[in-house]
């Protein structure tokens, strides 16, 4: 089918999408109506949040941007310096424009890219800003690796906000027109320490959880809930901050950054980027009998999507395998994946026109926290993700099981299934079941300036299990381990092989914990893994049953599996393909 529906206004015309915090309604009547938020049904959009509509530039006198109306498209002439065209920028400029506008996408959608400064105050003024938690909790630090590196996360926020004409216009039911937005898409992204891979953790919208207390940034409170509460009305409770701090409550990952985009957002963006090709292993239409649906009708096989009909595809969920959140999640992963794979190829870059609509468009539709306010740290963090390869970005969903009775229908974590992913994601696991690209831990160790010939380490072997004993010489092969990795004071306890699950290094007070860390470093065992205990005293490393090999911590080699659950999809899958529901063919 054919492509966008093209969006025009005038700069006067155009409203900046803020969260509404006036008419905030809580209870459970929420959770009913947000079923029939997707203009027809049910609501969502990949990246919604209260976000500008972005359908055209924002000139300022003396900014050097062009006053052009009209869609994306129509903006192409409208961009360039003043009195002369935006392909006519001088030649340094140009190539910075270039790679900036790349680096905007890479923060995005994961893609790659680069720095400029093209009218920087004019789309530094364009990106909102807002607090990054809200919660009472304040968040865990990063744990470094040995080389001293931490990961990043990211938490991707998608508002359905009916907030402006174009909003409305592109959600549709009016019945939700002023009410409080709801956080109908969330994904977080977690980029790794050594910068070798990238996960992504899709939460669906009618996750059952509990809430925390947050603050909003006006001073109202919203108490923490008694029960569970679905996961997406976190946005209504003071704005993104509640979000990122109810994520933090059920995972316990640290949330460093957020970006939110809203309806409007998403078609100036999807518009600026261009075609992104999509698969349905089917004919579609998204609209059933009772008029529920995104609207989104495409011929089996592959179709290049943009503009409204790339948000239809991101916000179908009728239509899509059993029309739930987890088939749209699927469609929104294989979107992404598809749209960086297009930007790497570099077709997409070379038109400086399209560049500039694309710069405008991407920093107009940003949400972002205060620590991503510029689009110098939005440069900065889009380095970060450059150096991950596409064939080691690995898409997810939170493991899940259906509710029943009053919640059926609704989404509740996996008991087991979701906690392991979430603790992959803290422990800086690649999903991807690929090892790091970096030196082995010992060998990191020897080249770390830290003093540790002087700490003291007891290694006993605690391998065994209830149907096996303890594997022979564990404790002195990884004792060996550490005196090559200049722990000269090891040594090796023989008199205790009580068994323990997980290898874990014990220390017995405040001062001895930087050593412990020390220690797990070395040998690339998890930080979380570094426990206090009045059962020491001093540092003592118990050799677990999840080390019964010779080799290093079998974490370190990536032996770690992603729950099936999960549904990972790999970046560089490029067969991926939509089922299509048969009650909505054609």
């Amino acid at each position: 089918m054919g492509g966008p529906v093209g969006r025009s206004s005038t700069p006067g015309e155009r409203t900046r999408s803020r969260v509404r915090r006036s008419d905030r309604a809580g209870g459970p009547g929420r959770n009913a109506s947000s079923h029939e938020r997707e203009g027809e049904g049910p609501g969502g959009a990949v990246g919604d949040g209260a976000g500008a509509p972005g359908t055209g530039p924002r000139a300022r006198k003396g900014s050097g941007a062009g006053g052009g109306q009209g869609s994306a498209q129509g903006r192409r002439g409208g961009g360039g310096a003043r009195g002369g065209s935006s392909r006519r920028a001088p030649k340094s400029p140009k190539r910075r424009v270039l790679r900036w506008s790349a680096s905007v996408l890479a923060v995005l959608i994961l893609g790659t890219g680069g720095a400029g400064c093209l009218y920087y105050e004019h789309l530094n003024d364009n990106i909102k800003k807002e607090d990054l938690t809200l919660g009472d909790k304040e968040m865990a630090d990063h744990k470094a690796n040995a080389a001293g590196q931490t990961p990043i996360n990211i938490l991707l926020i998608g508002s359905d906000a009916r907030d402006s004409k174009a909003n409305q216009k592109l959600g549709g039911a009016k019945e939700t027109f002023g009410a409080p937005p709801l956080a109908d898409v969330q994904m977080l992204l977690h980029i790794s320490a050594d910068r070798s891979n990238l996960s992504v953790v899709s939460m669906p919208r009618d996750t059952m959880l509990k809430m925390p207390k947050c603050t909003a940034p006006d001073g109202e409170v919203f108490p923490a809930s008694k029960g569970d509460v679905q996961t997406n009305e976190s946005l209504g409770r003071g704005g993104p901050g509640c979000t990122v701090a109810t994520w933090y409550e059920l995972t316990g990952i640290r949330i460093d950054h957020f970006m939110m985009i809203d309806f409007a957002g998403v078609v100036s963006m999807a518009d600026a980027v261009g075609g992104v090709p999509v698969c349905v292993d089917a004919n579609i239409h998204s609209r059933g009998a009772d008029g529920k649906g995104s609207g989104l009708k495409l011929e089996k096989g592959t179709t290049y999507v943009k503009g409204e009909q790339a948000l239809q595809w991101l916000r179908t969920r009728y239509g899509f395998e059993d029309n739930t959140d987890l088939g749209r999640a699927k469609a929104q992963h294989q979107y992404m994946n598809s749209m960086v794979r297009e930007l790497r190829k570099g077709t997409k870059l070379t038109d400086p026109a399209k560049l500039m609509n694309l710069a405008e468009a991407a920093t107009d539709a940003l949400t972002v926290d205060k620590g991503l306010d510029t689009v110098k740290k939005l440069y900065d963090l889009a380095e970060e993700f450059k150096k991950v390869p596409t064939k080691r970005i690995t898409m997810s969903t939170m493991p899940n099981v259906y509710g029943t009775g009053v919640n059926n229908g609704r989404v509740y974590p996996k008991a087991g299934d979701a906690e392991q992913l979430f603790r992959m994601v803290r422990e800086d696991v690649p999903l991807d079941g690929k090892g790091s690209k970096r030196k082995k831990p010992v060998e990191e160790a020897k080249d770390a300036s830290a003093p540790v010939a002087e700490i003291a380490v007891a290694v006993r072997n605690a391998t065994a299990t209830d149907g096996q004993g303890p594997a022979s010489g564990r404790a002195r092969e990884v004792a060996d381990q550490l005196k090559v990795a200049g722990f000269a004071r090891t040594t090796v306890d023989a008199n205790d092989v009580t068994g323990a699950a997980r290898t874990t290094v014990l220390f017995p007070s405040a001062e001895l914990e930087g050593d412990a860390q020390a220690v797990a470093k070395a040998l690339g065992v998890p930080i979380s893994q570094v426990k206090k205990s009045t059962d020491v005293s001093g540092i003592s490393l118990a050799v677990g049953a999840d080390w019964r090999e010779d080799g290093t911590y079998p974490v370190s080699k990536g032996t770690e599996k992603t729950p099936e659950s999960a549904g990972a999809l790999k970046g560089d899958d490029e067969k991926a393909c939509m089922k299509v529901n048969p009650n909505y063919t054609w």
